[in-house]
């Protein structure tokens, strides 16, 4: 798979030195400046220090099975032409390379909800997507998706919380968390400007997700 990052510091150069720093244990396969140079850091038949604690789909060690690209942006900016030119390039490589398949082309937040949120709403995915670089939910959703029982964890199966879970979990997203915090890492990759409670365009977001792409070739069941 692929996890890709925002960088939140003040220039890609101070990013670089940070990813070469030992002492700040961690790393990235590739580093995307704002003009849309590309610096790879680490071979990919290497493990990089990039995703932390986490899961998508059946992987709980995502550093060791994910190329791990930083996208230099502080953070609360819009992502450059460039860098996006970049990005795109580098991934259709990569996936092209690799067989990796666009469900698994995922942000940091997917697989970390609730202890990361990058590369942020300001991230086109809609534009990833366009290029079947990434995945996106049909503008008409669909909910009326056979869902399979529920955890007690996730909430009764009747229930939309509990509906919500199990299409988010068939969509990739496994890592445990709460109700909330799983709303709030859907929302982060396919409806950024979603707020307030779980609503029917969460639920049809999801749905036509966990259908079109389910991750794993998971059933939505718990």
């Amino acid at each position: 798979m692929v996890v890709l990052h925002y960088t939140a510091m003040v220039s890609a150069r101070a990013a670089q030195d940070w990813l070469c720093d030992p002492v700040a244990k961690v790393s990235a396969h590739y580093l995307i400046d704002p003009t849309g140079a590309v610096v790879q850091m680490v071979d990919e038949a290497h493990r990089a220090w990039h995703a932390g604690a986490g899961c998508w789909g059946r992987v709980s060690d995502v550093n060791s099975h994910s190329i791990g690209i930083e996208l230099a942006n502080p953070g609360n900016e819009p992502f450059t032409a460039p860098l996006m030119d970049s990005l795109e390039l580098l991934l259709a490589e990569i996936i092209d390379r690799r067989s990796i398949r666009p469900e698994r082309v995922i942000g940091h937040s997917c697989m970390a909800p609730g202890r990361k949120i990058d590369p942020g709403p300001r991230f086109d995915w809609q534009r990833l997507a366009r290029r079947g670089l990434a995945v996106w939910p049909n503008a008409s959703g669909g909910s009326s998706v056979p869902c399979g029982p529920s955890s007690p964890e996730e909430g009764p199966q009747g229930t939309e919380e509990g509906q919500f879970a199990v299409l988010a979990r068939r969509a990739g997203f496994t890592a445990p968390v709460d109700p909330l915090t799983l709303l709030s890492a859907v929302r982060l990759r396919f409806r950024p400007w979603g707020a307030g409670p779980l609503c029917g365009a969460d639920l049809a977001a999801i749905a036509d997700i966990a259908t079109r792409f389910p991750v794993d070739g998971a059933q939505a069941t718990a």
